[in-house]
């Protein structure tokens, strides 16, 4: 039985290499059909905004990642609340419909589920 795998992207979506690096490990798993999942915390909530502008900062558009997770069969993504009010977005601001927002004591339930985490 193959291990499961939470990737846990912390980094806004043009800080540095750690959000684009979360989102190539998650479909990586996912096209080997591992067991992951991928929960947003901390200002990498803001890769879950749309409309952002990679070119303005010369970076290349997370968007289509994102949308490609279901079809690597990523199924299982989170996003922290606390990280996404803290932040003033709103629940209906965020991209995905298919994401679980939990509240910080759900995280460490979730994260004992998996059997390995990375965080990035």
């Amino acid at each position: 039985m193959p291990k499961s795998l939470l990737i846990i992207s912390r980094q806004a979506p043009w800080s540095g290499p750690s959000a684009r690096e979360a989102l190539d490990i998650v479909l990586a798993a996912g096209a080997f059909d591992l067991p992951v999942g991928l929960l947003f915390m901390d200002d990498g909530v803001f890769q879950l905004l749309p409309g952002q502008k990679a070119k303005a900062v010369q970076q290349k558009d997370l968007t289509a990642n994102l949308q490609a997770l279901s079809l690597f069969g990523v199924e299982d993504l989170f996003a922290c609340r606390d990280s996404l009010a803290d932040r003033g977005i709103l629940a209906d601001q965020v991209a995905s419909e298919d994401l679980n927002l939990l509240a910080t004591e759900e995280i460490v339930a979730l994260v004992n589920r998996y059997d390995q985490v990375i965080t990035l």
